[in-house]
């Protein structure tokens, strides 16, 4: 049975005590001006949003990219650098590597491990790595992508774990571990695309159920390729209103 948190647990769920979004990465700036530009609004319950340059950081310093950082950090939000771990293919020194030049570039506030492993066998390893990069500067933010529940005993390891990246048709049906009751749900987040509309509220339900404090919902598809992260949900203002400042939980 999936998890059904209390409201004292679901009351520390965010540092605003409430469910807030975690943006996966949105296309390029110049692809997609509007959808940075809605970040910084004001009352957007933003917990973080990734920069994806180009699977990484990129070769050289993008200034769209430095400009939308740097707007969003102005406004008070998290930029998290994404680091393309590869289910543990990519080596230490190239993680560290690519967020060195995220820090210098871009002066993210943190790291997005995308395709983090989720065994056991590879905790040491991806435990290594996030302890590197916190080293890196003061503050910064660890979030490893496992897109599914990974072996416990990397809820040590970063400030918040994606336990679930996926459609909304698997979504629904989804159970939670058990273990992750032992932790708040500002430990957790979830990542679903094809949330239709008529949906949402019982999405928003399932991850206060299963005790995620981070989510992003999308209406758009995976299907054929598409980057279903790429662009804004169809109802962005209706989900910033529904989980945003002022609402009861």
């Amino acid at each position: 049975m999936p998890h059904l948190t209390t409201a004292a647990t679901a009351a520390a769920a965010t540092e605003a005590g409430r469910l807030g979004l975690g943006v996966p990465g949105y296309a390029h700036p110049l692809l997609a001006p509007v959808e940075w530009a809605e970040l910084t609004r004001p009352g957007t319950p933003l917990h973080w949003t990734v920069l994806n340059v180009t699977d990484g950081p990129g070769g050289r310093p993008d200034p769209h990219c430095t400009e939308a950082a740097g707007k969003l950090r102005e406004a008070g939000g998290t930029v998290l650098g994404h680091l393309a771990m590869r289910d543990g293919s990519r080596s230490f020194g190239e993680l560290v590597s690519d967020a060195h030049r995220f820090l210098d570039w871009y002066r993210v506030g943190g790291f997005y491990l995308a395709e983090a492993p989720a065994d056991r066998a590879e905790l040491a390893a991806v435990r290594r790595v996030a302890d590197t990069l916190r080293g890196l500067g003061e503050g910064l933010r660890i979030v490893l992508g496992h897109g599914t529940h990974p072996y416990e005993g990397y809820a040590e390891a970063a400030d918040q774990l994606v336990t679930f990246s996926g459609a909304w048709a698997d979504y629904r049906w989804s159970q939670v571990a058990e273990w992750t009751a032992e932790h708040p749900p500002e430990r957790f987040c979830h990542l679903v695309h094809g949330v239709p509309r008529t949906h949402l509220e019982e999405a928003v339900r399932i991850a206060r159920w299963q005790g995620a404090g981070t989510i992003w919902f999308t209406d758009r598809g995976g299907a054929a390729g598409r980057d279903p992260w790429a662009s804004m949900p169809a109802y962005w203002d209706e989900i910033v209103s529904r989980i945003g400042p002022g609402v009861s939980e």
